[in-house]
């Protein structure tokens, strides 16, 4: 009778234990399901997205090599077109998309779900393709990292709120901030970067409540990427081979010199921002055709490598034996930046500032007559310090750098070019780039919510 008593409650334990077990694989499935969806539509948007810009700078190349004068023509033309498109659809598109995306995290609740619904929405995913579209054509020098970040972000969101209510089911701002991990993967094909550009930059909560989603979600969405671009690398093979000693002097000296230019080209576009803030409609457009001349001017008559994302410049001076760029080629990549940012046209700033950076690791291998592996090094370091000095995430920085190139041999240079830079641009600025457009957005979306909760004059009652 004992052994029967035993042997049933054995058997009703087991029961339970089942019954538990499956409802809790099955929670978990119904949790992960909406992840993998997003991150597959995803890839597949940031390739199109991707293919899109591309076709773009084609078309820009193709008609100055038909007529350099064109690009008078060009330039103010699709920079006023991509700031009307913002001004008229979706305020929120414009700029890089990263600081909106940081400011919807932050925001992330049901009283500001209409702030968080302009931030990142299908609406503001359109306007922003489009808006770079016309950025790109104009010869505005911006990436598409940025701007796939927002895409992301927005297409996370419309996932979960097409979820249905039965379905358990993880928080919004887990869903934006794993979508923005996912655009940043499928955009450069750096998974490890997307992971530790969540954690760095973006996450102010415990990463552990949604760590499988965020793993499952950058895999997935570089997975979805690679399946149509092939497997990749943003930047190839550069030779690091027989590096001296002596080069970690060179990488900490570059590191200084980039981590405070990237700062000063950050404070240059806050700066013209913030001046800006009183222009009416007339004085915008105004400004934004003078911002089109003037690239069309700089690139006709000093240096037509202001024009782009930059990236011909970086694949140039790491896979030939040229390693050099004039010190005009140098300026003009943190100029271009400066004016295609302050005319509220959308774009990105990472491939620019990688660019850039590339640059001044360039410029400083000629001026120390540094040639070969250890000019490469050099010209990876300046990236490295360049776009920390502009974000402020070092881990990121080089770890992207890092997966751009598979040249996991130098990992301690880019480390240190990372350190030694974000040390540097404190004395620039001791807040981040993306930090203080962040406040913006979420400054605006607090002030609207406040004006919107005070009651009507013409009707007290509502």
């Amino acid at each position: 009778m004992g052994k029967e008593w035993l042997e049933s409650i054995r058997k009703n334990i087991k029961f339970l234990f089942d019954i538990v077990i499956n409802d809790r694989v099955k929670a978990s499935i119904l949790e992960a399901v909406p992840f993998w969806i997003a991150a597959l539509i995803t890839g597949f948007v940031a390739v199109g997205y991707t293919m899109f810009f591309d076709w773009s700078e084609g078309l820009l190349h193709a008609a100055i090599s038909w007529n350099r004068e064109i690009i008078f023509i060009l330039a103010p033309l699709n920079f006023l077109l991509a700031w009307y498109v913002i001004r008229m659809f979706a305020p929120a598109a414009g700029g890089s998309g990263i600081p909106q995306v940081m400011a919807a995290i932050d925001l992330s609740s049901r009283k500001h779900e209409r702030s968080i619904s302009q931030l990142i929405s299908f609406r503001t995913l359109v306007t922003k393709i489009v808006s770079t579209g016309f950025m790109v054509l104009g010869g505005g020098a911006i990436g598409r990292e940025g701007p796939t970040i927002q895409i992301a972000g927005s297409i996370f969101r419309l996932v979960n709120n097409v979820i249905p209510s039965s379905w358990p089911k993880l928080s919004q701002r887990n869903y934006i901030l794993t979508g923005a991990a996912a655009g940043l993967a499928a955009a450069f094909n750096t998974p490890l970067g997307g992971i530790v550009f969540a954690i760095e930059e973006l996450a102010k909560i415990h990463i552990s409540l949604f760590r499988t989603a965020l793993f499952a979600s950058v895999i997935i969405a570089g997975l979805a990427a690679q399946a149509l671009l092939g497997s990749y690398l943003y930047l190839g093979f550069p030779d690091v081979k027989g590096l001296s000693l002596l080069i970690f002097l060179g990488v900490a000296f570059c590191a200084v010199v980039a981590g405070i230019t990237g700062a000063l080209m950050c404070k240059g576009i806050l700066g013209v921002i913030r001046w800006k803030r009183s222009f009416n409609t007339i004085k915008s457009i105004v400004f934004v055709i003078a911002a089109g001349l003037s690239m069309a001017a700089i690139a006709y008559f000093i240096d037509d490598n202001i024009l782009g994302s930059g990236k011909n410049i970086m694949n140039d001076i790491l896979f030939s034996k040229d390693k050099y760029v004039s010190w005009q080629t140098m300026l003009v990549r943190i100029v271009g930046p400066i004016i295609s940012f302050s005319t509220g046209g959308a774009g990105g700033i990472f491939a620019p500032s990688l660019a850039a950076g590339a640059s001044v690791g360039s410029v400083l291998s000629d001026l120390f007559g540094i040639s070969g592996a250890n000019a490469n090094i050099l010209i990876l370091s300046g990236m490295v310090g360049f776009l920390t000095g502009v974000t402020r995430t070092p881990f990121t920085s080089a770890i992207l750098v890092l997966e751009m190139t598979d040249r996991h041999s130098v990992i301690f240079h880019l480390m240190l070019a990372a350190l030694i830079s974000n040390m540097v641009a404190l004395i620039v600025d001791r807040r981040s780039f993306y930090g203080q457009l962040r406040d913006v957005f979420i400054t605006e979306a607090r002030t609207a919510k406040s004006r919107s909760a005070q009651p009507n004059p013409a009707n007290p009652a509502k």
